[in-house]
């Protein structure tokens, strides 16, 4: 399976109580040089790379940021829309016509760049949600931000490109309007009965794990639908975004979800393990590093898993079967 790694790891890490981050020694780096240092440390163990646009990645810097990439490509190309203060109160959902037409300028504008360069798009809806009880108009918030959705993901068609819609319950919205897999689910299946059909989803682990939600039932269930579209890899504690290395804990959702990946034949069609991290006090490419040779550790007892008597101890749901065969792949 290729790897993808999001550029936001390289940078100075930036918290609400430090404001110049915890790295301050990277703030100034240019999205070239960032990708340099990344490249330079990770080599082969990356393929390709994401950005957001048009802060990290624009026409104006492709082509300084290609010749860093040395050979490697851009695999996605994410909207930026929740790093613009412009669009604090709601982009795409905005009540002020102004507002929100500025931000579908912006995602379409994204949506034309990745078909320019090849990319997929991700669109992450941060800032579309509120932060108080009757703050928004529901109805109206939602008509919008789907219609906008609707223009992107029809922008994205045209490039014969894939749209890839990435939930999270809160921040820096504290109720984002899309906030779960179901709420994603409707947008792509009213999207579906619009006649857009090139909308799936990504699966950014962390944000299902604040949730409660399982990452292999959810990638089981996607798969079936063929809505998988996508994955950004981390781990985190389950409360906040924490965007930690992969596998240093909710391991074992990591390890059922390698195995409903492997089910599912996740990449054969293409598709990326997307890293998505956020190594606030880590060295950055040794964080990224350590993601990657862990995955592949998770995968390759994924593999050893005995799946055929798993399915039969699964029929039973019988869990104490199930354990000892996953036990049995980690050496037990």
């Amino acid at each position: 399976m290729k790897t993808s790694l999001g550029i936001w790891a390289l940078g100075p890490m930036v918290t609400r109580f430090v404001p110049g981050g915890y790295q301050p020694e990277h703030a100034g780096e240019s999205t070239a040089e960032k990708v340099h240092r990344a490249v330079s440390g990770l080599g082969e163990l990356m393929d390709d790379y994401e950005f957001h646009y048009p802060q990290e990645l624009s026409e104006t810097n492709l082509d300084e940021v290609r010749d860093a990439l040395d050979g490697h490509g851009i695999y996605a190309i994410a909207t930026g829309t929740h790093l613009n203060p412009r669009f604090g109160k709601g982009g795409l959902s905005s009540p002020d016509d102004a507002v929100r037409a500025d931000a579908l300028a912006e995602a379409i504008a994204a949506a034309d760049f990745a078909g320019a360069i090849g990319a997929q798009m991700i669109l992450w809806p941060g800032v579309e949600g509120y932060n108080y009880p009757f703050q928004t108009p529901y109805g109206e918030a939602w008509a919008r931000f789907v219609d906008g959705v609707g223009e992107v993901a029809a922008r994205c068609a045209e490039h014969g490109r894939l749209l890839f819609l990435e939930h999270k319950n809160s921040e820096p919205a504290m109720k984002i309007l899309m906030r779960n897999v179901g709420m994603t689910l409707h947008v792509i299946h009213t999207l579906r009965a619009r006649g857009i059909t090139n909308v799936k989803v990504n699966m950014d682990w962390q944000h299902l794990l604040m949730n409660g939600e399982s990452l292999g039932e959810y990638a089981a269930m996607l798969a079936a639908v063929d809505l998988l579209g996508h994955q950004h890899a981390n781990s985190g504690w389950g409360t906040f975004d924490d965007d930690n290395m992969v596998g240093a804990t909710a391991f074992m959702e990591t390890l059922e979800l390698a195995l409903e990946l492997r089910r599912a034949d996740y990449g054969a069609r293409g598709e990326r393990l997307g890293f998505d991290l956020y190594p606030y006090t880590e060295d950055a490419v040794a964080a990224v590093a350590r993601s990657v040779h862990q995955w592949n550790f998770i995968w390759e007892v994924s593999g050893r898993i005995d799946d055929a008597a798993l399915r039969e101890a699964q029929q039973a749901k019988d869990a104490v079967r199930a354990y000892e065969l996953v036990y049995a792949a980690l050496g037990a």
